[in-house]
């Protein structure tokens, strides 16, 4: 079996993660000891910049093997895209500046209070998924994956993680917070993104590439 590292500590990543990549038959890990790692600092312009970063830095403690880094994030467009890259930061005075992810309910009561005088059909979003994936410091491939949805004004479901009991997807008729990990692999940002790595892996595979 291919085993994929992902260069996370968040469990709900790594759910996500191994949902979409079982049917695949790729083996989805941490990476070793991850949590004593240097933290990069995710301080690029755009979800690329910081998943390329991310990827390249953390598959320097993993010779030899894929190693897959994701940046992502909320943009809502009452608010001209943000939280974007803050996304994860956002309740932070100044999320820009800020060293640490700050605490999901912080950052949807922020998002809540700026959008508490917009409309129901001025609230539309998006998640933005880059993935880059990268060997022995060098990022070798990039994917991108967007799911549209609504920005309810009260959280709905007890699953997923971040802004996903907010964010409606009308496809559905659930927030991404009422879908179990296999389900959300489907219809999500990252799900969609990580399909076509998946997909890359595999033709990589068949090719004796990796």
């Amino acid at each position: 079996m291919q085993r994929v590292l992902i260069a996370t500590s968040n469990p709900g990543k790594l759910r996500d993660f191994a949902g979409a990549a079982a049917v695949h038959g790729i083996e989805i890990a941490g990476i070793p000891n991850f949590s004593s790692l240097p933290l990069v600092v995710e301080d690029g312009h755009t979800f690329e910049e910081n998943a390329r970063k991310k990827a390249e830095e953390y598959s320097r403690y993993a010779p030899g093997e894929i190693v897959v880094a994701d940046d992502s994030g909320l943009e809502l467009d009452a608010l001209k895209g943000s939280p974007g890259v803050h996304s994860a930061r956002y309740a932070a005075d100044q999320p820009h500046l800020a060293d640490a992810n700050t605490d999901d309910e912080a950052n949807n009561a922020r998002v809540l209070r700026e959008l508490k005088h917009v409309p129901s059909d001025k609230r539309t979003a998006r998640f933005v998924c880059v993935l880059a994936a990268a060997r022995d410091g060098q990022t070798v491939q990039t994917f991108r994956g967007v799911a549209e949805g609504i920005i309810l004004d009260t959280p709905r479901g007890a699953n997923g993680f971040g802004y996903d009991p907010l964010f409606y997807f009308p496809q559905i008729e659930k927030t991404f917070a009422q879908l179990s990990a296999e389900e959300k692999s489907k219809y999500s940002h990252r799900g969609a993104a990580f399909r076509q790595f998946l997909d890359w892996c595999e033709k990589q595979i068949t090719e004796n590439e990796i």
